[in-house]
């Protein structure tokens, strides 16, 4: 599903600064929302999906640069959880970009340097699944 960039990171409780091209913001439960984008993801090993970027990628908009070293530092330091927002081109049609939240899954930060920076991100565990076999029993 896509969505607005506000929209995306409103699904975590977050509001980035610059509306068209926030980074980053820190959500109402603390934890880092990052916008990611989809050609720097690759996979590690399984069930991890890992995300690698540089802060100087975007030489143009170095307030939002800015403001995600900030967030960075602060995930790093307090062992923020990290939210992911992706950021995909579009196919075809008039929408620029596909932006959709992935709350499915929960990062770390594994890495940050002052500009480079690795999140790992892993698929949530739903605890309320029932057991394999179908219906609860009775007792």
């Amino acid at each position: 599903m896509s969505n607005t960039l506000i929209d995306a990171f409103a699904q975590f409780g977050a509001k980035p600064k610059n509306r068209l091209r926030g980074r980053s913001a820190i959500a109402d439960d603390g934890a880092l929302v990052l916008s990611c984008s989809s050609p720097h993801f690759r996979r590690p090993g399984p069930g991890v999906l890992r995300y690698e970027d540089v802060l100087s990628r975007d030489a143009g908009d170095r307030p939002s640069a800015a403001l995600l070293g900030e967030h960075l530092a602060l995930a790093r330091d307090g062992q923020l959880p990290v939210r992911m927002i992706v950021v995909a081109a579009a196919s075809e049609g008039k929408t620029r970009y596909n932006i959709y939240a992935r709350p499915d899954v929960i990062g770390r930060l594994i890495e940050f340097d002052g500009d480079r920076f690795i999140v790992d991100f892993t698929r949530l565990v739903d605890d309320l699944k029932q057991p394999e076999g179908g219906r609860k029993r009775r007792g």
